[in-house]
């Protein structure tokens, strides 16, 4: 790291080319050419933030960043320059205990950091040199090395393939660590190198590093006994990618072209930008509050004093008189003086603890999480997972879901359920079925009539086995593949069709989507079996049982700008084919117009049916044809420069004018429980919109199914279909439509309530919305600005008024500018994104909780989510009861601290008026240091960890009780000036209370009276008391542990006042406090003010919790859901030994 910066300080960057050479095995590629090795990094991964040597520093740098600190350690300063009342340790330690403890928990996750770096970095590969074997340190790696990777290892660096154990030159990888994608991905070795690595000779000329993990562009130069060196065009096909894993392929050997820090895993690693939550945004106001409270005290304070002795004899009584220094010391600096004293003296008004009890509550708080056995998947055998603590109180201020529809709403399971031939409906199982407006019946091709022709059938279904990218996986292998427990994309199939050959009847597929194998197995079913591909021969069992064999000349891949992929094929008899399969979309406009009316109206139906189609094209190749498509691609793969650009030229050149053969019908199903998971979370209050790279048909009829949209909803469709209506130009019709749909959803409905929907406002006519990616790019990108942003703002209010957003055929990029806009629309409200797959990430790190799903689509949206949860259903649970729970307690425990902190400091200010303003304090040092470390920090704790004011069952049964917390309700400025009120209320009560009993001079049998220190032990046990019973009575859900804390406080008190008052302490110059407690518990008259004034201070709450009415849905549903679960009775919530409820759940606890 300090390599890098020192040269690009003496400028070594500058000089850096636009591509590098890399001299595989360090073996010059011409012999009449001394070699120049090229520095490139070493391959250590760093993702530590520190080291032994600048921990201290920078952590102690990060901490006083955060206001509060910063404050505490200038009023520390200020103690220890300024004679000041109060020691320096009684802030100095609360802060030293802050800053330790933070310290201590960021120490230890960098710690964490540098563990797994190691692990990484010490790991053993086998590097080959000279021909021989060498074992290394993977950070050893340099670029150039040949390094050797046996199967389920993962990659070192990236690395060019160069030999595999396989035949036919090819391996399969996973890259889920890296895109999420955990489908098998085949990757090619260079054509033309020599099998003997040792002998053989070239340079690889590629790109400098760049975070595209689908973008590579390279040449390789293969030198031969002094001959011209041949040149191989290299791309992502042969490269292998750091973290990918090995699979199915017994070893391979690559030449090492990024390593460490330069690798694609390590440019695409991101530190996620750091979000903070509202309550954290609420503290900071509070904070400024409570500093403006500070100022004015100390600032009256100050005025006072100079007013007090302005009056003759009050500023020099005669038995006090000045020394010489203090009458010459300018009047304005003592002024300055005295107010910074005020200053200290009141600064525990600013609870400096409160944020270690916030750091501790989230990051404990975040295993009830992960212990919730209701999120434990059997299918995977994990539970939820919490990346991030920091967001605990978010989940329970969720204003708008987005959610991914593949994989998040449905299963991602694939299955074949029917396809279209030349307009003819075939489905597998037999069926009579209304089409077109006559019964046909369907069933297998070979035991029925072939409708639409035997050759237009085959041909089809010759398409189907021929057009992928799916590799065959024998059964043997497969056994010994999967004995290890590992969690590949290979589907087993066990085929239940007739007459198809025994080889067939165990047979595993590869591919890099499930859609893929759903065809390949949906052909099986009519007879045509796809075998494998051996040495580009691709093999095909036709339902004559006779093998068909296919020379593989090209691979079109799938992209998502073209939306389909192709194979260019050369059968026995010498013709050349391409077979394309795309979305309708992409392969309409490519193919003869009067094919396309049969076809289209079987896709619409199947997408209304929420089935994923495809629609399969073919055209015939010349040879003139074929050999100019073959040389514009071979010379587009040799181009250094805009590859991509020229690839795309000959692809859509070659997939023009193309014969539209049928389209495919492929079902995904819903998860468990989703419509009831999007009805509860609806019914809380929150809006839901889908974002899906899928059709609109299809994501419609998921969002019928999934109760979003129900059969009385208006849709309002924003689509290119919507925009070609009519003579006008797009521009003007997209305005006039924005103005139409605002006008019926916004301007003449009715104002909607916050958080109601369409069950309590039926009344009302529902609206959702449908948009598509192209028309989204036209609204949010308009030509010029000023419509842009009137587009922008009209789009969002429709969307606003609107109960479910539908956004369809959406890239990655669309979904994070969705969730941007809406984060940064009026009201700011709070968003939340879930998804399972890589497409998924960039609105997942948008939003502000990322929820991902431990899905079908690998771990990268898992990764970087803050929370992540087997299945959808787990998500109501995550928002209606813990993040409901979470809210209540974090939002009790920043207004419960504020108010101790201002009953602590209230009698101290007032104090100043009977002393003179002289600064006395009123108590010791010792309770100043311990009362938010010991005394009353533990209840608020233990309080903020495990209060549940309503139990689970009823938050769950009761979605609208989330409505009750919305828009960050606990944490407004009405409850805080409740809080605060009541502060006062008890500050004035315990000083005013214990000065009345300090009237009677005769506390004592002995006739003596009580001094200062006695007073200020009084208020403060009055106090100690008093806010610790406060939390007591505002809790609901007792657990030994409550119990504990709370009479435990309370005995360490009172234990530590008579330790530290009966001991005489050789370490203080002064004690105040010797047996002042034990003699003031000697006096009745204290005992029963103590009482007295505890009672008097809790009153008022117990009157209002004995004589307040239930209210809310929960106290009017309380009874049934009792018999409900009474005659349920699930295990888990049979079985609650700790509960000891104090009042009823039917009691409201939002104050």
């Amino acid at each position: 790291m300090l390599r890098r910066r020192l040269n690009r300080l003496l400028g070594g960057d500058e000089r850096r080319a636009d591509s590098r050479t890399i001299y595989v095995g360090h073996r010059s590629g011409s012999t009449s050419e001394a070699i120049i090795p090229p520095k490139f990094c070493d391959n250590r991964i760093v993702s530590s933030k520190y080291t032994v040597w600048n921990f201290l520093p920078k952590n102690l740098f990060e901490q006083f960043r955060r206001i509060a600190n910063f404050y505490f350690l200038i009023i520390f300063l200020v103690q220890v320059i300024v004679d000041t009342p109060t020691s320096p340790v009684t802030s100095g330690l609360p802060l030293f205990f802050v800053i330790t403890v933070t310290a201590i928990k960021q120490g230890y996750e960098d710690w964490l950091r540098h563990k797994a770096d190691n692990e990484v970095n010490k790991y053993p590969v086998t590097v080959l040199e000279d021909g021989r074997r060498i074992q290394k340190e993977s950070e050893k790696i340099k670029v150039g090395d040949v390094v050797e990777v046996q199967e389920d290892q993962t990659f070192p660096c990236d690395l060019i393939l160069l030999q595999s154990s396989r035949d036919d030159g090819t391996c399969f990888v996973t890259t889920a660590s890296l895109d999420g994608e955990s489908n098998h991905k085949t990757h090619y070795t260079v054509p033309d190198t020599e099998r003997d690595l040792e002998s053989l000779n070239t340079t690889i000329e590629c790109e400098q590093p760049q975070p595209d993990l689908y973008k590579f562009v390279g040449r390789m130069h293969i030198y031969k006994n002094n001959q011209e060196p041949a040149v191989r065009s290299l791309g992502p096909e042969n490269l292998l990618l750091k973290g990918a894993t090995l699979k199915n392929t017994q070893k391979i050997c690559g030449v090492a072209v990024y390593t460490g820090m330069e690798t694609k895993m390590a440019l695409n690693y991101q530190g996620k930008s750091q979000k903070r939550s509202a309550v954290e945004k609420s503290i900071n106001a509070f904070l400024l509050v409570y500093l403006c409270i500070l100022v004015s005290k100390a600032l009256v304070c100050t005025t006072l004093k100079y007013v007090w002795q302005s009056k003759p004899g009050q500023d020099e009584p005669w038995y006090n008189e000045k020394t010489q220094r203090e009458k010459d010391t300018n009047l304005y600096l003592k002024m300055f003086t005295d107010f910074l004293s005020f200053m200290v003296l009141f600064n525990f008004i600013i609870p400096v603890s409160m944020y270690v009890t916030v750091e501790m509550q989230k990051f404990l708080g975040s295993f009830f999480i992960t212990w919730d056995k209701d999120f434990f998947d059997p299918e995977i055998k994990e539970g939820a997972l919490v990346n991030t603590s920091d967001l605990n109180e978010e989940l329970g201020q969720v204003e708008y879901v987005f959610t991914d529809k593949t994989g998040t709403l449905t299963q991602n399971n694939m299955e074949f359920i029917e396809c279209c031939i030349d307009g003819f409906q075939y489905k597998y199982r037999d069926a009579t079925s209304e089409l077109d407006g006559f019964c046909v019946t369907d069933g297998p091709v070979n035991k029925l009539q072939q409708k639409a022709g035997r050759e237009k059938e085959e041909l089809f279904l010759r398409a189907l086995c021929l057009c992928h990218t799916v590799q065959v996986k024998e059964s043997t292998e497969q056994g010994q593949g999967l004995g290890d427990g590992q969690t590949d994309q290979v589907d087993c199939l066990g085929v239940d069709g007739e007459g198809l050959h025994p080889l067939q009847e165990q047979r595993g597929f590869i591919a890099s989507s499930p859609d893929e194998i759903a065809l390949v197995k949906g052909a099986m079913r009519y007879g045509f079996t796809f075998l494998g591909l051996e040495s580009k021969t691709m093999k095909i069992l036709n339902r004559n049982n006779d093998v068909e064999m296919y020379e593989l000349l090209h691979v079109l891949n799938f992209d998502p700008v073209r939306r389909r992929m192709s194979v260019i094929v050369r059968s026995k008899s010498g013709d050349t084919l391409l077979f394309c399969k795309g979305a309708d979309s992409s392969i309409f406009p490519r193919v003869r117009q009067e094919e396309v009316e049969r076809i289209r109206m079987h896709v619409e139906r199947n997408a209304t049916e929420g089935y994923r189609t495809l629609c399969v094209a073919y055209k015939y190749l010349s040879a003139e044809e074929y050999a100019q498509a073959d040389e514009g691609l071979k010379e587009a793969r040799l181009a250094l420069q805009d590859r991509e650009e020229k690839l795309m030229a000959v692809y859509n050149q070659l997939e023009t004018g193309m014969s539209l053969i049928g389209a495919t019908a492929v079902e995904d199903r819903l998860q468990e429980e989703a419509a009831e998971t999007m009805e509860a979370l609806q019914g809380a209050g929150i809006k839901v919109w889908v974002l899906t790279g899928d059709k609109m048909e299809t994501a419609k009829s998921t969002c019928y199914a999934c109760r979003l949209f129900q059969r009385s909803t208006e849709l309002l469709e924003l689509t290119v279909r919507t925009l070609e209506d009519g003579m006008r130009r797009r521009e003007e019709r997209l305005h006039d439509l924005l103005i139409e749909y605002h006008k019926k959803a916004v301007q003449d409905s009715p104002p909607v309530k916050a958080g109601v929907t369409r069950s309590w406002s039926s009344a009302n006519q529902d609206y959702g919305f449908i948009i598509d990616g192209a028309t989204l790019s036209m609204v949010l990108n308009s030509s010029s600005e000023s419509n842009s942003i009137c587009y922008k703002n009209l789009f969002l209010q429709i969307c606003q008024n609107c109960t479910t957003v539908l956004c369809c055929r959406m890239a990655p990029l669309q979904k994070a500018q969705i969730v941007k806009m809406v984060k940064n629309s009026k009201g700011s409200p709070i968003t939340l994104s879930i998804g399972d797959g890589a497409n998924d990430v960039s609105m997942i790190l948008e939003a502000h909780v990322g929820i991902g799903i431990k899905g079908k689509e690998g771990r990268q949206a898992v990764r970087n989510s803050d929370y992540a949860i087997p299945k959808l259903k787990h998500l109501k649970k995550l928002l209606l009861a813990h993040g409901h729970l979470y809210y209540v307690r974090i939002a009790h425990l920043v207004q419960y601290f504020f108010y101790k902190n201002l009953c602590f400091i209230l009698p101290q200010f007032l104090y100043q008026f009977f002393c003179g303003y002289s600064q006395q304090p009123l108590y010791d040092a010792a309770y100043l240091t311990m009362y938010n470390i010991c005394f009353t920090s533990m209840p608020i704790l233990a309080y903020s960890l495990l209060e549940q004011h309503i139990c689970i069952e009823v938050l769950l049964d009761n979605a609208t009780l989330y409505r009750a917390i919305a828009k960050n309700a606990m944490l407004r400025w009405g409850p805080f000036l409740y809080w605060t009120l009541l502060g006062v209320f008890h500050g004035l009560l315990f000083f005013f209370g214990v000065r009345y009993l300090f009237s009677n001079p005769a506390l004592q049998d002995n006739g003596q009276v009580f001094g200062n220190w006695s007073y200020g032990t009084v208020v403060f046990t009055v106090l100690v008391f008093t806010v610790t019973l406060k939390l007591a009575l505002d809790t609901r859900h007792w657990t030994w542990i409550n119990h504990f804390v709370i009479w435990g406080s309370l005995a360490f008190y009172v234990f530590f006042s008579f330790f530290w008052g009966g001991i005489i302490w050789p370490f203080l110059r002064q004690q105040r406090l010797y047996f002042v407690f034990a003699n003031m518990l000697s006096s009745v008259s204290a005992w029963l003010v103590i009482i007295l004034l505890i009672i008097l201070s809790l009153m008022p709450e117990i009157l209002l919790v004995v004589f307040r009415k239930p209210r809310g849905p929960h106290a009017r549903q309380k009874k049934p859901i009792q018999s409900s679960v009474g005659g349920l009775q699930s295990p888990r919530s049979s079985a609650r030994p700790l509960l000891m409820r104090t009042f009823s759940d039917e009691s409201n606890t939002v104050i």
